[in-house]
């Protein structure tokens, strides 16, 4: 498996610049725009996405959300940036599957509980009974 696992990791970068030079030599500078305009995609959503992290962070803390979900989400989309950069279509196809992925919110629906919520019962010390 740990085999496996390297020779993906090596061949890569052989893929990507090997589908490189062929989109290029079959869409010519179509494709050098497609790559010019992905690279200034994956670079806004970088510069946007430090500039909205702490703004994102105070406010699900503010209404009682789960900060880790805001922190997942800036993690994953500085992520998806990052691959935009890097140049190559199957990075692109990743980014953008990662960007398509919802994270669940694993936060309280109800903060306020009702009498739905409430479980009664009896309960005693272990302590009390030592003495």
């Amino acid at each position: 498996m740990r085999l496996l696992f390297t020779i993906l990791l090596l061949a890569f970068p052989v893929i990507e610049i090997w589908g490189i030079f062929k989109l290029s030599a079959l869409y010519g500078w179509w494709f050098f725009l497609y790559m010019i305009l992905v690279t200034y995609f994956g670079w806004r959503l970088i510069k946007e996405e430090k500039q909205l992290v702490f703004s994102k962070l105070m406010s699900a803390m503010g209404q009682g959300g789960n900060p880790i979900k805001a922190m997942l989400g800036s993690a994953r989309n500085l992520f998806a940036g990052i691959l935009f950069i890097v140049p190559g279509v199957m990075t692109d196809f990743f980014a953008v599957i990662l960007l398509l992925i919802p994270i669940k919110d694993s936060s309280p629906q109800n903060i306020n509980p009702t009498e739905e919520d409430v479980i009664e019962g009896e309960y005693r010390r272990d302590d009390e009974l030592l003495k």
